[in-house]
Protein backbone atom coordinates (compact mmCIF):
# COMPACT_ATOMS: atom_id res chain seq x y z
CA UNK A 1 0.00 0.00 0.00
CA UNK A 2 1.16 3.53 -0.63
CA UNK A 3 2.35 5.61 2.28
CA UNK A 4 1.12 9.17 2.76
CA UNK A 5 3.46 12.03 3.58
CA UNK A 6 3.84 15.74 2.85
CA UNK A 7 5.67 17.21 -0.14
CA UNK A 8 7.63 20.34 0.85
CA UNK A 9 9.75 23.00 -0.83
CA UNK A 10 11.85 25.22 1.45
CA UNK A 11 9.82 24.06 4.46
CA UNK A 12 6.46 24.95 2.89
CA UNK A 13 3.93 22.14 2.37
CA UNK A 14 2.91 21.94 -1.29
CA UNK A 15 0.62 18.90 -1.08
CA UNK A 16 -0.14 15.58 0.53
CA UNK A 17 1.95 12.97 -1.23
CA UNK A 18 1.41 9.26 -1.70
CA UNK A 19 4.50 7.16 -2.35
CA UNK A 20 4.28 3.93 -4.30
CA UNK A 21 5.85 1.26 -2.11
CA UNK A 22 5.70 -1.76 -4.44
CA UNK A 23 6.57 -2.46 -8.04
CA UNK A 24 2.90 -2.92 -8.98
CA UNK A 25 1.99 0.43 -7.38
CA UNK A 26 4.77 2.11 -9.38
CA UNK A 27 3.54 0.42 -12.55
CA UNK A 28 -0.08 1.45 -11.93
CA UNK A 29 0.62 5.02 -10.81
CA UNK A 30 -2.55 7.09 -11.22
CA UNK A 31 -4.23 4.71 -13.70
CA UNK A 32 -7.90 4.04 -13.05
CA UNK A 33 -8.55 7.34 -11.30
CA UNK A 34 -10.76 10.06 -12.75
CA UNK A 35 -8.97 12.81 -10.81
CA UNK A 36 -6.25 13.14 -8.18
CA UNK A 37 -5.67 15.73 -5.49
CA UNK A 38 -2.08 15.81 -4.23
CA UNK A 39 1.21 14.35 -5.38
CA UNK A 40 2.12 10.77 -6.29
CA UNK A 41 5.78 9.75 -5.91
CA UNK A 42 7.24 6.91 -7.98
CA UNK A 43 10.68 5.95 -6.58
CA UNK A 44 13.27 4.24 -8.79
CA UNK A 45 11.58 5.62 -11.93
CA UNK A 46 13.06 7.50 -14.90
CA UNK A 47 10.15 7.45 -17.34
CA UNK A 48 6.37 7.30 -17.22
CA UNK A 49 3.45 6.82 -19.57
CA UNK A 50 -0.18 7.91 -19.53
CA UNK A 51 -1.57 4.95 -21.47
CA UNK A 52 -5.13 4.43 -20.23
CA UNK A 53 -5.13 7.64 -18.18
CA UNK A 54 -8.37 9.61 -17.95
CA UNK A 55 -6.81 13.02 -17.39
CA UNK A 56 -3.65 15.00 -18.21
CA UNK A 57 -0.89 14.87 -15.61
CA UNK A 58 2.01 17.08 -14.61
CA UNK A 59 5.24 15.09 -14.32
CA UNK A 60 8.42 16.17 -12.52
CA UNK A 61 11.60 14.15 -12.80
CA UNK A 62 13.69 14.27 -9.61
CA UNK A 63 17.36 13.40 -9.04
CA UNK A 64 18.85 11.63 -5.99
CA UNK A 65 18.63 14.81 -3.90
CA UNK A 66 14.97 15.36 -4.94
CA UNK A 67 15.93 18.32 -7.11
CA UNK A 68 13.60 18.83 -10.11
CA UNK A 69 15.57 18.10 -13.30
CA UNK A 70 12.68 18.36 -15.77
CA UNK A 71 8.93 19.04 -15.88
CA UNK A 72 6.42 17.98 -18.55
CA UNK A 73 2.67 17.81 -19.03
CA UNK A 74 1.53 14.43 -20.28
CA UNK A 75 -1.83 14.07 -22.02
CA UNK A 76 -3.60 10.68 -21.94
CA UNK A 77 -2.08 7.97 -24.13
CA UNK A 78 1.41 9.50 -24.28
CA UNK A 79 4.88 8.40 -23.16
CA UNK A 80 7.67 10.49 -21.67
CA UNK A 81 11.24 9.77 -22.69
CA UNK A 82 13.53 8.67 -19.85
CA UNK A 83 15.46 11.35 -17.99
CA UNK A 84 18.75 9.63 -17.20
CA UNK A 85 19.55 11.92 -14.23
CA UNK A 86 16.15 11.17 -12.69
CA UNK A 87 15.80 8.69 -9.83
CA UNK A 88 12.12 9.26 -9.08
CA UNK A 89 9.05 10.83 -10.61
CA UNK A 90 6.41 13.09 -9.11
CA UNK A 91 2.96 12.98 -10.72
CA UNK A 92 0.01 15.30 -10.12
CA UNK A 93 -3.16 16.30 -11.93
CA UNK A 94 -2.47 18.89 -14.64
CA UNK A 95 -2.34 22.41 -13.25
CA UNK A 96 -0.99 21.40 -9.84
CA UNK A 97 2.61 22.40 -10.62
CA UNK A 98 1.46 25.85 -11.73
CA UNK A 99 -0.51 26.28 -8.48
CA UNK A 100 2.51 25.13 -6.46
CA UNK A 101 4.94 27.25 -8.50
CA UNK A 102 7.05 24.12 -9.15
CA UNK A 103 10.03 24.75 -11.45
CA UNK A 104 13.20 23.03 -12.67
CA UNK A 105 15.86 23.41 -10.01
CA UNK A 106 13.45 23.31 -7.05
CA UNK A 107 14.70 21.18 -4.17
CA UNK A 108 11.85 19.12 -2.68
CA UNK A 109 11.59 17.05 0.46
CA UNK A 110 9.18 14.59 1.99
CA UNK A 111 8.06 14.82 5.59
CA UNK A 112 6.00 12.34 7.60
CA UNK A 113 3.25 14.38 9.27
CA UNK A 114 3.52 12.12 12.35
CA UNK A 115 7.15 13.18 12.97
CA UNK A 116 7.68 16.14 15.25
Amino acid sequence: MTSTTWLLREGVVLANADMASTYSERLRGLLGRTEYEGAFILPRTRSVHSLGMRFTIDVAFLDRQMCVVDVVSLAPWRMALPRWRARMVLEAQAGAFERWGLRIGDKLELHDPGDR
